[in-house]
């Protein structure tokens, strides 16, 4: 038995789950997102939970069961609560400003970096003197905030030296010694 799929998944306050054939629809008060299930996955809902069922205890099966549980658990808590990632812009001259959904990264290039964000990613800019500046994500569904978050990381990955780059609030960097004389 998957330790993760065999557990039930609680259905938040606000939120309204519909079940068509194999396609799960979740609806809260930030959005709505839906899941296909493939491979025989089924679920059935029971006494304001989810219930993840497989077809056998084949590896594949078990794998997909821990997976679409997981995913249903993580579109119920982005329609009631949202996810949020927060990425630093770590580096002289390093700045972020946003209007709208249109974000202007500066990070030592010859050249703005300006990116537009789908209209389901919240972006903010925070910029404090002596600081340095923050990007932070905001959205409904948890893939999408890490997908933007990875492709703006992306574009200045910090490098092991110094640790110079775009990365995560929290993020530990392996940090390398620099040559010695």
């Amino acid at each position: 038995m998957s330790r993760i799929g065999k557990n039930p998944v609680a259905i938040a306050e606000g939120v309204t789950v519909t079940i068509v054939e194999n396609v799960v629809t979740v609806k809260g008060k930030l959005g709505e997102l839906s899941q296909e299930l493939k491979d025989g996955i089924t679920v059935k809902e029971e006494e304001g939970s989810l219930i993840v069922e497989r077809p056998s205890d084949s590896k594949p099966d078990r794998a997909k069961h821990g997976l679409y549980r997981s995913l249903l658990n993580n579109m119920i808590e982005g329609v009631s609560k949202g996810w949020t990632k927060e990425l630093e812009l770590v580096g002289v001259g390093y700045r972020a400003s946003n209007q709208g959904q249109k974000l202007d990264l500066a990070l030592g290039f010859s050249h703005n970096i300006v990116i537009d964000l789908a209209p389901e990613v919240k972006v903010e800019t925070i910029s404090e003197k002596g600081k340095n500046p923050i990007v932070k994500l905001t959205s409904y569904d948890k893939q999408l905030v890490g997908q933007v978050a990875a492709k703006i990381r992306g574009f200045r990955r910090p490098e092991p030296y110094k640790g110079k780059g775009v990365k995560f609030v929290g993020e530990e960097l392996r940090r390398k010694a620099g040559k010695s004389a």
